[in-house]
C-alpha cells in the first residue's frame, strides 16, 4: 500500500495536510490548524528527489510521508494520515517505511520535530523509539529548523527535536 507520491498526487497531499492539521484545534493550536499546507512546489522537490511516499487505498492516497536530509541524518518533515483512519497503523507504516530507505541508504538516525505534549506527537514518537534531544544535542541543521519553526510561529507550544537510532529500529510485523 505504500508506494512512492508522483506529481498527481500533490493536491491530494495538500488535502491531507489540512485534515490531519484539523484536530490541533480542539487543542486550541487554532494556529496549526489553519496552517496552510505546503506548496505544491516543495512537495514537488520531494517526490523530485524520491524522499516522498503515499499509503493509497483504491489507488487513492490517504497518507503520506516527506523526508529530508539533515547533518547526515534522515528526518522526517512531515507525516499526515487521514483522521478518519487513526488507528490503523498507516503513520507508523510510512515511518517505518522511511527508517529502510534510511538503512538503504547508509544513514543510521532519523530525526523530526515535533510537539512535545501533543499526545499524536512527541509522546507517540517516544513510543516508536525516538527520543528528545536537549538543546545543546541538536545539530547545526536540525538548530536551523527549529529556529525557522520559531519564526512560523510554532514554540507557541512546547516543541522539541527527536531522534531515533535506526540500529535498534523495530518495525511492525508483516
Amino acid at each position: 500500500m505504500i508506494r512512492p507520491a508522483v506529481p498527481a498526487d500533490l493536491p491530494v497531499l495538500q488535502e491531507l495536510e489540512m485534515a490531519a492539521g484539523a484536530p490541533f484545534a480542539a487543542l486550541g493550536m487554532h494556529a496549526v490548524a489553519e496552517d496552510d499546507p505546503p506548496a505544491l512546489e516543495v512537495l514537488g522537490e520531494y517526490v523530485g528527489a524520491g524522499r516522498a511516499w503515499v499509503w493509497a487505498e483504491g489507488g487513492h492516497p490517504v497518507g503520506y510521508l516527506v523526508l529530508d536530509l539533515v547533518d547526515g541524518a534522515a528526518h522526517i518533515d512531515q507525516v499526515s494520515v487521514d483522521p478518519a483512519l487513526r488507528g490503523r497503523r498507516i503513520g507508523r507504516r510510512l515511518v517505518d517505511h522511511a527508517v529502510a530507505w534510511a538503512v538503504a541508504h547508509g544513514l543510521t538516525a532519523l530525526t523530526l520535530t515535533t510537539f512535545v505534549e501533543v499526545p499524536w506527537n512527541g509522546p507517540y514518537y517516544r513510543t516508536l523509539g525516538f527520543t528528545f534531544l536537549a538543546p545543546e544535542q541538536e545539530t547545526p541543521g536540525l538548530r536551523a529548523l527549529r529556529a525557522a519553526e520559531a519564526a512560523h510561529g510554532l514554540d507557541r507550544w512546547p516543541r522539541a527535536c527527536m531522534r531515533a537510532e535506526l540500529a535498534d529500529w523495530r518495525p511492525l510485523p508483516g
